[in-house]
């Protein structure tokens, strides 16, 4: 019995060593190459890539998802958008490498807030807002908050709707004062480092998901204890903050494209990007049959079609869809 009070605190400690080092290894191979930029009173993080001679597309700012980080959408769209516009892409506050800031940067429109001082101080006075699942609702938020400040928004397997039910339990446990804390410091990297691989692979499904995504879009970064928790708590507050704030959305005047699939298994289809449509005056709503939450790496071209009809090209948005359904037929993510 007087051994046992020993053996815990040393597997506390063990725990907590363990999550140190592996955060450091994993910033290590994930370094920061963005610019740290204080937006009043906390630095935000974005890499700003300028357009070239030939820009034929305004401004882009790109906003990612719950446990993403500026990475995972400037893998998806750089190379094809590179030197046709100004494109930002950037770390949600306590995401990625930007700091967290005040307490109302837990909510989707605190975030956009900061967004919004972040194009300013880049020289940016107006862009199309393209949000991915959780920054949907950032970017829904934006155009409320700066409607001055948006020429577009691109949804893209959004969440922007109250849904029933709740989310998955570690969120609400590491939201939690000091539980939180402590489940952050000792057991959600190890576990997250465990299940990394099949749970990116299920952000995909039904569609393969890229070999080099773990890699090239450094999911491992919300491994981080402040990472999670602050990721946590995002997901957490969400569902509170848009049945508050949804009603407000027939007031959003941008052009509005939003893309989703038919098979996706983290938000609902049905809800979120039919709830745009219904409630977004004139937004073009574009279903694709086999495609599940990753319309940014899936259907890419769909997406670049979008920003281009959102800049004023013709595009044939149901036509170029169509295209990428027959790519995607037969296709099918491997069992992992």
């Amino acid at each position: 019995m007087i051994i046992l009070p020993f053996a815990i605190a040393g597997l506390f400690a063990a725990a907590f060593g363990f999550t140190a080092w592996k955060a450091r290894v994993i910033e290590q191979s994930f370094p920061n190459h963005g610019e740290l930029i204080d937006v009043g009173g906390f630095r935000m993080n974005s890499l700003f890539v300028p357009a070239g001679e030939d820009a034929d597309l305004p401004p882009i700012v790109f906003i990612h998802g719950a446990s993403g980080n500026l990475r995972d959408q400037e893998t998806a769209f750089r190379s094809r958008l590179e030197g046709r516009a100004d494109l930002l892409f950037v770390d949600r506050p306590g995401h990625g490498y930007s700091e967290r800031g005040s307490e109302r940067n837990a909510w989707p429109d605190g975030q956009a807030n900061a967004i919004a001082r972040l194009m300013e101080l880049r020289g940016i006075e107006s862009a199309i807002i393209v949000g991915h699942s959780f920054g949907g609702a950032i970017a829904a938020s934006f155009a409320l908050g700066h409607p001055e400040k948006t020429a577009g928004l691109l949804f893209l397997a959004p969440a922007t709707h109250p849904w029933p039910g709740g989310v998955d339990w570690y969120y609400d446990l590491a939201k939690k004062p000091y539980i939180g804390w402590l489940f952050s410091r000792l057991v959600a990297l190890p576990a997250g480092l465990v299940r990394i691989d099949g749970a990116t692979h299920s952000v995909f499904h039904p569609n393969p998901r890229p070999e080099k995504y773990v890699t090239e879009g450094a999911p491992a970064l919300v491994l981080r204890p402040r990472n999670f928790r602050n990721n946590a708590i995002d997901v957490a507050n969400l569902n509170e903050y848009v049945k508050q704030v949804a009603a407000r959305y027939s007031s959003i005047t941008a052009p509005t494209v939003v893309i989703t699939g038919n098979r996706d298994a983290i938000v609902a289809e049905e809800i979120h990007s039919v709830g745009l449509k219904r409630d977004i005056e004139h937004a073009d709503l574009v279903w694709i049959d086999s495609l599940g939450h990753k319309p940014d790496y899936v259907v890419p071209d769909v997406a670049v079609a979008a920003l281009e009809k959102l800049a004023g090209h013709d595009r044939d948005l149901e036509a170029i869809a169509r295209a990428a359904e027959a790519r995607l037929r037969g296709q099918s993510a491997p069992r992992s």
